[in-house]
């Protein structure tokens, strides 16, 4: 459908998906919510509220770094070019690769259906010029887009170290499936966070305003709102910390105290300090990334690091593979 200048494919996830997975991952051991759900409108606020903490480095540092390296990618992605984003959010980032690329086409994919659509009507009106495509979708999932424009060069621009958010099994499949969306010819622009001093992921997890915090209780908030769920979100805590052996910061809600809490007829019972794994954000140093990319078939082209080495940023094309030779 087409919602102003914008032509919009709703693809949302369903009350029925989140259902499915919250019974699912609350009978788990450990119990465990992915994500993904962290972003409904609410969140998805609370989120660009952390992005602006002192304390958490990844938005602003990959921003300089893109700020830096706008002009290569443009020069490297070429003209002409459909450039898919992935969890666009806010869609800030977005706009310094617009004003490089001067793209065909420009495609939103995020969860969150009214912030994204919100998100890409500013867009649509700040670049006129630009052919505004989106979708409320799970990427994570499935990457054939509805009617995603299927000729010229395909950039897709993956932001965030959201990549972090995936088992490294699962991250390896989500960019095959990437893999398989560009080509031929396209490649993929992505973010991924560094391994560093552990204080500093730490503090970024924590922040001394709260905002973390609340952003992870959100999702109890959207369990209570959309599934009817019977609980007191003053009986959880946020804890987040870096496990060294594991590579990953990881974000739990902590149960203050033994207790039982009811979701769509279902009872789940907590002892004290029993947790829901909320997310894990996984960590990799350039070596380590570049041999998961080249595993997914993807091609390592050039890199940029900011100067503290905290973040860097990606320019992947994929790997011709040779035809076997004819006897």
């Amino acid at each position: 459908m087409r919602q102003g200048a914008v032509q919009f494919y709703d693809e949302q996830a369903s009350t029925t998906t989140l259902r499915d997975e919250v019974l699912q991952g609350l009978g788990a051991r450990p119990k465990r919510i992915a994500p993904k759900f962290f972003y409904d409108e609410r969140g998805s606020r609370l989120f660009d509220a952390i992005c602006e903490l002192p304390e958490y480095y990844p938005t602003r540092t990959e921003m300089a770094i893109l700020e830096s390296c706008a002009d290569e990618v443009a020069r490297l992605a070429g003209a002409d070019s459909t450039l898919i984003e992935l969890g666009s959010g806010a869609s800030k980032k977005i706009r310094l690769l617009l004003e490089a690329l001067w793209p065909r086409q420009y495609f939103g994919i995020d969860i969150s259906r009214e912030f994204l659509l919100e998100s890409v009507q500013l867009l649509a009106r700040d670049y006129p010029w630009l052919e505004v495509h989106a979708a409320c979708a799970d990427f994570t999932q499935d990457l054939d887009l509805p009617d995603c424009p299927g000729s010229g060069r395909k950039l897709v621009f993956f932001p965030g170290s959201t990549i972090g958010n995936f088992e490294p099994r699962d991250a390896l499949a989500f960019l095959e499936r990437v893999r398989r969306l560009i080509q031929p010819g396209g490649a993929l622009l992505i973010g991924v966070d560094l391994k560093k001093d552990p204080q500093v992921l730490h503090d970024a997890y924590n922040d001394s305003q709260g905002v973390t915090a609340a952003f992870n209780l959100n999702l109890l908030e959207r369990l209570r709102t959309e599934l009817g769920a019977e609980l007191n979100l003053e009986n959880f805590r946020h804890r987040a910390f870096y496990n060294a052996t594991r590579g990953r910061v990881e974000m739990h809600l902590v149960s203050r105290r033994a207790q039982e809490i009811r979701v769509l007829g279902k009872r789940f019972r907590f002892e004290a300090d029993e947790t829901i794994h909320t997310e894990s954000s996984y960590k990799y140093s350039v070596e380590e990334f570049h041999a998961l990319a080249r595993r997914a078939g993807l091609q390592p082209r050039q890199v940029w690091l900011d100067s503290a080495r905290l973040f860097s940023v990606h320019y992947l094309g994929v790997i011709r593979r040779q035809r076997p030779a004819v006897a």
